[in-house]
């Protein structure tokens, strides 16, 4: 492991950029630009979906424009081109299959083998450490929100709640909750051979408590030597930092390896509104100052107790990302230290991805993938993140349009 103390600045845009050539580079300028108008954004997300649906011949028009921008092929196979060229950089890949979550046990049954399948994949080719999981896509949301709200009636820890709550569901709902927890089972075991990580996706809130509980009951099975499933926690919750403590005080007190990707957050307006329609406080902090102390704080956490957690820095956030280098560094920890990976999605941020690399920190891109009909939703929210993240677009396009400028300079 390399201990030397590499200067980071994302503002280095020939490492950037180094992966594309200048026809990649415009295409991206060009998307950007686009997605700097909310009003043409919003338009897209309502027309997309609808124009599949009816059979218009937009397909062609996605694939060559936003879906390639964000999102790695529409199957496995389509993906090998993407990883090969980032790992030329240095750039690893968690894969994720894009597809929303069907209900129906049928499709829990078939969302499991696909994840058994894309880990599999990841097993064979070491450019793949992680891929992603969304419980949504093995258990049915109406389940999982009735032990959500069973759990939030008791008093005790999580895990006491949690299993008080699976005692009270009637005979068909725990042998629902079986067949889940076996699936989830099998994924984790599928990823132990395959020596691949499983990151489970965080989901709302009123359904989270249950999400939790099973991805510490497969931490505590499958994280004794080794970090091999990872929960996520979402910052932009009030509650989420203590969160992060009491489950490095449960891996402490079980002798397992806690599993933390921290993420600021991905439904922060849902939230917000279910809670005011519902009348509950806001499960959200008022401000992003506030999420951003909470994030780092985290980071900070795992960072000093690095030896039983198995850190994900999963942001866009220039500051967080170089936060945890510097920590590292103060503490005379190298920046690929076996416990620590920082991540950001496919399409996005590669100012600080590849700077990243290019520093000798194990980073990854966050690829999704799979048939362009169901990674539409995925794609109008990729689209309105980069109108809605203040700065976001704007930032993109100004490290795109330095990059064009230095490579125009060096032509002339």
């Amino acid at each position: 492991m390399s201990t030397t103390k590499p200067e980071i600045s994302f503002d280095n845009t020939e490492f950037a950029f180094e992966y594309k050539n200048d026809k990649q580079l415009k295409k991206a300028g060009f998307l950007f630009s686009l997605m700097g108008k909310p009003l043409l954004v919003k338009i897209g997300a309502s027309l997309a979906p609808w124009s599949i649906k009816i059979g218009l011949p937009v397909k062609g028009i996605i694939r060559s424009t936003i879906f390639s921008q964000f999102v790695g092929g529409e199957t496995l196979e389509e993906t090998k081109p993407v990883v090969q060229k980032l790992g030329e950089y240095n750039v690893k890949v968690i894969l994720d299959y894009g597809v929303e979550g069907k209900e129906g046990e049928v499709n829990f049954d078939n969302a499991c083998d696909e994840f058994i399948k894309v880990i599999n994949y990841a097993g064979s080719e070491p450019r793949i450490p992680f891929m992603s999981v969304k419980v949504t896509g093995i258990a049915r949301f109406g389940l999982l929100e009735k032990l959500d709200t069973i759990m939030h009636s008791l008093e005790g820890t999580l895990m006491k709640r949690f299993l008080s709550a699976i005692d009270k569901l009637n005979k068909e709902e725990k042998e629902e909750w079986h067949r889940v927890r076996h699936r989830m089972m099998r994924i984790c075991e599928t990823a132990v051979e395959q020596k691949t990580g499983v990151l489970v996706d965080a989901e709302e809130t009123w359904i989270q408590d249950p999400v939790d509980a099973l991805t510490i009951l497969m931490m505590d099975t499958f994280n004794k030597n080794k970090c091999y499933v990872y929960n996520t926690t979402q910052h932009y919750r009030h509650d989420r930092l203590q969160f992060l403590k009491d489950s490095y005080a449960a891996a402490v007190e079980r002798n397992f390896i806690l599993g933390a990707k921290l993420v600021r957050g991905a439904y922060m307006e849902k939230e917000r509104k279910r809670a005011e329609e519902k009348g509950y406080p806001s499960p959200i902090h008022p401000d992003k100052e506030s999420t951003d102390r909470d994030f780092n704080a985290g980071v900070a956490f795992c960072i000093e107790n690095i030896d039983r957690i198995g850190l994900i820095v999963a942001s866009h956030n220039e500051y967080s990302n170089l936060y945890a280098t510097q920590l590292l560094q103060q503490k005379g920890y190298a920046l690929d230290h076996p416990h620590i990976h920082w991540s950001q999605l496919y399409g996005m941020s590669d100012n600080i991805t590849f700077n990243l690399a290019h520093a000798g920190c194990s980073v990854s891109k966050y690829l999704p993938f799979g048939p362009i009909n169901d990674v539409v939703p995925y794609l109008m929210r990729r689209a309105q993140e980069n109108t809605s993240i203040k700065g976001q677009t704007g930032r993109e396009l100004g490290l795109i349009h330095k990059e064009m400028n230095r490579r125009k300079k060096i032509k002339f």
